[in-house]
């Protein structure tokens, strides 16, 4: 086989998976990461990682789960190889050095979360699963030598005749360098950054979406941005686990009344779209006024040995959980859609690959299933680097991506805002030059949680605005300011253009979902 020039952006359980096995395979590795090695959105996962490891559980009730919380739009071959492939994939975590929780007995143990009819979540450290996975894999991969280049951020994807050549990189806070690849692998998550609350780390600004989308690949289901129902509502949020919930934390109103039931028959263990949008109905019920999470009932000391993290940061901010709810609120959580790829993580142009949280595997559908995201990085990071050789060597591309609905550019929103909605005339505050924070009340007020033509087409034309003022992007931090209003223009033409609700895109003006759930956006741009 030939030995390939591979380089890998991003840091967390999809990007480091790939280095670890394309460095198995004899190639030349270069990770990049904007930040340090170990600060990867991986390792802020609270929740555990889902597959089938015991006997009495079946990878077909596993399958069935994710499509099921994937409201019609997974892509059941592409859940299929996330269900049958994830327990070998979870074996080799724990051969690396991943010390999953045990029980008494010595097995390990099991968790249950949200819309899954088995408890085969496992998780490390009680709530610190993704840091365990994220320091084992680290420690693997500089024992292999690869190459890793920290404070580079991603400016743009280099292109040679139509296929991937390399990267630029912003390397520290002056210098440009370029990498040449034959293959570069996009593994840069998501964009929470978007969103005025979010459980992302700054980090999260849609890089590699927006690098993708400026070379001409196709992204999908942009519209589709799953909203975690339990942060901490404080000025110090802080992300409170699925997982409290699966053990029997309860929801509860001002007047003390569990209130999930009347959203659905599951309550606070229905999929997180439905408890995320019934938290937020009750807020406005009483005056925006956060909810409350009761632990109580599961007492001080258990709370203490399974969720040690959460508690720790709930007693540095003054909550003793084990006596009293603590107030929550939902917040910007993770993409479903990204980078459209086949199975082995190829995208549309030749010599990209796409892994993680920015690809569009079409695993999640329209609402991803709990715990199924660490899963995924690990499933199709593994795909992608067996194939990279293959690839290369071969010159053949063929990725498969499942064409879905009608295509358009991603800067067409104002298309078709004529067709849904009268859109209100630009305020003089629309006007004001734009900034992250006010990208980021936009897209919460207009394009959050709830959504409706009316918002949408305001967004819409909010950001074409602010896309025709002039900049001229210097910094670091100006640079990931374009990526966002990129990736938010794409969004918000998707979700304009999706005039259905479905899963974790709820239009108020069209609760109900349209007949073909199969349906979905393409948005493919060339920015």
């Amino acid at each position: 086989m030939t030995r390939a020039r591979v380089v890998v952006v991003g840091s967390g359980i999809a990007g480091l998976t790939v280095a670890l096995r394309a460095v198995d395979a004899g190639h030349e590795v270069t990770l990049v990461t904007k930040d340090v090695l170990e600060h990867a959105n991986t390792r802020f996962a609270q929740g555990g990682i889902a597959g089938v490891m015991f006997a009495d559980d079946r990878v077909e009730d596993h399958v069935r789960d994710t499509l099921i919380a994937g409201a019609g739009l997974a892509d059941e071959e592409a859940v299929r190889v996330l269900c049958d492939e994830g327990p070998a994939r979870i074996r080799e975590l724990i051969a690396a050095g991943v010390a999953f929780d045990r029980g008494e007995d010595g097995e390990l143990a099991k968790g249950l979360e949200a819309a899954h009819s088995y408890p085969r979540v496992l998780h490390a450290g009680g709530d610190a699963t993704g840091s365990a996975i994220e320091q084992a894999l680290v420690s693997n991969l500089r024992n292999t030598g690869a190459a890793v280049l920290e404070h580079a951020f991603l400016v743009d994807l280099v292109l040679h005749n139509g296929r991937l050549s390399g990267v630029e990189l912003f390397v520290g806070d002056s210098t440009h360098r370029t990498l040449r690849a034959d293959a570069v692998v996009l593994a840069t998550g998501g964009a929470g950054e978007l969103y005025s609350h979010t459980t992302n780390p700054p980090v999260a600004t849609g890089d590699g979406i927006a690098a993708a989308m400026r070379a001409g690949a196709a992204v999908a289901d942009l519209e589709f941005y799953q909203f975690h129902p339990t942060v901490l509502d404080h000025a110090e949020p802080f992300l409170i686990s699925e997982a409290v919930r699966g053990e029997g934390a309860t929801l509860l109103n001002d007047r003390g009344e569990r209130f999930t039931f009347g959203a659905h028959p599951d309550g606070e263990l229905a999929p997180r779209d439905v408890v995320a949008r019934a938290i937020a109905s009750e807020m406005a019920l009483q005056g925006n006024a956060s909810v409350l999470l009761d632990a109580t009932a599961l007492g001080d000391a258990f709370l203490a040995r399974r969720f040690p993290s959460i508690t720790a940061a709930l007693t540095a901010r003054g909550f003793d959980w084990g006596s009293a709810p603590v107030p929550v609120t939902p917040a910007a959580h993770f993409a479903m859609g990204g980078v459209m790829t086949d199975l082995f993580g190829r995208t549309s142009i030749p010599g990209l690959y796409a892994v993680g949280e920015v690809a569009r595997t079409g695993v999640h559908g329209a609402n991803r299933l709990a715990s199924n995201s660490l899963l995924e990085g690990a499933v199709f990071g593994t795909r992608a680097a067996s194939v990279i050789g293959r690839d290369f060597e071969s010159g053949d591309w063929s990725p498969r991506l499942v064409e879905a609905g009608p295509a358009g550019p991603a800067g067409a929103a104002a298309e078709h805002i004529g067709e849904q909605v009268l859109t209100p005339a630009l305020t003089t505050a629309d006007m004001l030059p734009f900034t992250r924070a006010r990208l980021q009340d936009l897209m919460w007020a207009d394009a959050g949680l709830v959504r409706d033509a009316r918002g949408l087409g305001h967004a819409a034309s909010v950001l074409a605005a602010w896309t025709a003022q002039p900049r001229t992007p210097q910094t670091e931090l100006e640079m990931e300011d374009e990526n966002l209003l990129i990736v938010a223009t794409a969004l918000v033409a998707a979700a304009l253009a999706r005039t259905d609700s479905l899963g974790a895109h709820w239009r108020s003006d069209q609760p109900r979902r349209e007949a073909d759930l199969a349906s979905r956006t393409l948005e493919s741009a060339a920015c």
